[in-house]
């Protein structure tokens, strides 16, 4: 599938750039001739801490094959996580009113790497910049920089399903891989938020809801809902 690699790129980058920081503080204490015991041990210590962010970094931003349901009418998770919140919502700006809300919660021990629910193309990819208050709160999409996705379904003539990424107390930054207008398929890697974060899944009122808030879900394999 396409996109295959990127989260893992996407950490390797980050264990590079906190390697440079952690080189040059020690080089910085060469220079200013302070390398005595003290130091010695600090630059163990950030050896050490180093190396557990580094193994940290390899895990978390691990991104395993999606194997999307064969069942036409399922509408898979966008997210891995917990379900903790199903409701309805007023989403006008790509579902046009009334829909039904399945909020996922990623907690920093989760896969972050988001998969699409449906095949078809994006139509819509808008940005809203925000805080960033702790997205363990359900109304974080109210406050907080997020990204809503729309796809009209390849699926069913006429459906649209949206797609919110929520940034966190500890999320900060949101990496779409998908633009307006490509092709997408039912559990294709879509984008990946870092460290902690909630995704938001949009579908129609009359769609049958297929889990419970408390269960956990499977990026791109469980399904959260049925077509009627």
């Amino acid at each position: 599938m396409k996109h295959a690699g990127k989260a893992m790129r996407a950490g390797f980058r980050m264990i590079y750039w906190s390697l440079v920081l952690v080189l040059g503080l020690m080089f910085a204490g060469v220079l200013a001739r302070l390398l005595g015991e003290f130091v010695l041990g600090a630059a163990g210590v950030l050896a050490g801490l180093w190396l557990v962010f580094g193994a940290f970094c390899l895990w978390f931003f691990r991104d395993p094959k999606a194997r999307p349901p064969a069942d036409p009418k399922a509408i898979v998770a966008p997210a891995h996580g917990k379900v903790d919140l199903i409701d309805e919502v007023e989403e006008s700006s790509f579902m046009g009113g009334r829909c039904r809300r399945i909020s996922t919660f990623l907690s920093i021990f989760d896969v972050h790497v988001e998969n699409a629910p449906v095949s078809g193309r994006v139509m819509l990819r808008r940005h809203t910049p925000g805080r960033f208050i702790n997205a363990m709160r359900a109304d974080s999409a109210e406050f907080n920089e997020n990204l809503l996705l729309g796809i009209e379904s390849s699926e069913r003539e006429g459906e649209r399903i949206g797609v919110r990424l929520i940034a966190g107390l500890i999320a900060r930054r949101i990496l779409p891989w998908v633009k307006e207008g490509e092709e997408v398929i039912r559990g294709e890697r879509i984008a990946l938020i870092r460290f902690g974060s909630r995704v938001d899944l949009y579908v129609p009122l009359d769609y049958e809801v297929a889990v419970s808030c408390g269960e956990r879900v499977r990026g791109g394999e469980t399904i959260l809902a049925r077509r009627p």
